[in-house]
């Protein structure tokens, strides 16, 4: 086995299971791997510590799998993190009564750089690091034998292969294609997904548990869904008691689904939407005077690298504060941030300054974070992207 032999002082992560050694950590390669070959992880004085794959293409150089120097990186250990993940899930009382979850979830379930979501009878994979795309044909072989779904298909994030060096992929990768949009369950109700194109997989299975929350508030109110999408938020508010729905959303092809997904819930025909940009039509909204009992924040993310956090934070703050300026004295913001860059309590803070331009007292009646089919893992804090919160505006 070749090795990769850190800087002095520079393995502390490593030891703390931490599955990421940045280029800058390596002092040297012994032997002459290939980039998406194995390799052991050494300290400085050649304490064995880890073992991934090299990839020197990308700042992420390894991506450690696995501590234990008598367990190889094969074929069989990503099958058996697969079935460990599926096993999971089927554990898990939060997915009963939804066909549409998150089966793997890279680092957070030791399946580096692999993401894979089932949508009924068809599975999306991501393979957004080497040291998934390397062992690519042996994951959908094990995925076919685990789950046995009719299709498979790859929706490839362009900009994270291109990190990797890697050229993008997507399209039917096993079994049939699946049809222009898949039906999923959620708690009694249905959607329809665009598992081919929609956006990141075809639905944002990551808020499932804050779309039960917030469904609640909807009884009696006014409700104003930005950023919509395909208008999961939307069924929720109609069907727990909502007066009025208005949605706003960039997408007319994303809007013209979510008015399908209404109407086969029974809420068709009755919901305003609104083709366009959510910050220029929050602003003409409070240009004409219009108030909201419920505004409803799930915007895309706004960081993607360190370089844009400053530039983040001020979108989130426009948009926070429009929301405030249009909602009823004890209304309801409840605001999201899917920015792994921007910590729970930097989101926090900009609401709160947000709130201070506004002249607005409010209170944080609940917090949400990503749905459990989405596990945090504690040797990789950055699991944890999605934050949210659900407040009282006064």
């Amino acid at each position: 086995m070749t090795a990769v032999f850190l800087k002095r002082g520079r393995d502390k992560p490593a030891r703390q299971r931490h599955p990421w050694v940045f280029s800058g950590a390596i002092a040297r390669v012994d032997g002459e791997p290939q980039d998406g070959d194995p390799v052991d992880v050494r300290a400085a004085d050649g304490d064995w510590l880890a073992r991934g794959i090299l990839n020197r293409r990308s700042q992420i150089a390894v991506r450690l799998l696995t501590w234990d120097p008598d367990e190889a990186v094969d074929a069989n250990l990503w099958r058996h993190r697969l079935a460990r993940a599926v096993d999971a899930r089927a554990r898990l009382p939060a997915l009963a009564g939804t066909s549409a979850y998150r089966l793997a979830f890279s680092e957070a379930d030791g399946v580096p750089g692999l993401v894979v979501d089932r949508y009924a009878d068809w599975l999306a994979v991501q393979f957004s690091a080497l040291a998934a795309d390397r062992w690519r044909e042996a994951i959908v072989t094990a995925l076919v034998e685990l789950i046995q779904p009719r299709g498979i298909v790859a929706r490839d994030d362009p900009e994270a292969r291109e990190k990797e060096g890697l050229l993008a992929a997507e399209g039917v990768v096993w079994g049939e294609p699946p049809p222009a949009h898949v039906e999923i369950e959620e708690d009694g109700l249905t959607f329809l997904v665009d598992v081919l194109r929609g956006q990141k997989t075809g639905f944002y299975l990551d808020q499932r548990e804050n779309r039960r929350l917030v469904e609640p508030y909807g009884r009696g109110a006014q409700v104003l869904d930005a950023f919509a999408y395909t208008g999961a938020f939307a069924v929720r508010a109609w069907r727990g008691g909502a007066v009025s729905v208005t949605t706003v959303e960039s997408s007319p092809e994303a809007l013209a689904l979510a008015e399908e997904n209404l109407a086969r819930n029974g809420f068709g025909g009755r919901t305003e939407h609104v083709v366009g940009n959510a910050f220029r039509e929050l602003r003409a909204f409070r240009a004409a005077g219009r108030r909201f009992d419920v505004v409803i924040l799930d915007p895309p993310k706004f960081a993607r690298s360190a370089g844009h956090l400053e530039q983040a934070g001020r979108g989130y703050k426009d948009i926070n504060l429009l929301a405030l300026h249009l909602l009823e004295p004890g209304g309801i913001l409840v605001t999201f941030s899917c920015s792994g860059l921007v910590g729970t309590d930097l989101f926090q803070q900009i609401v709160w300054e947000a709130a201070l331009d506004a002249g607005r007292d409010v209170q944080v009646i609940a917090r949400c974070a990503q749905a459990p089919d989405h596990p945090v893992a504690l040797n990789f804090p950055e699991s944890a992207y999605l934050k949210g919160l659900i407040c009282r505006v006064w």
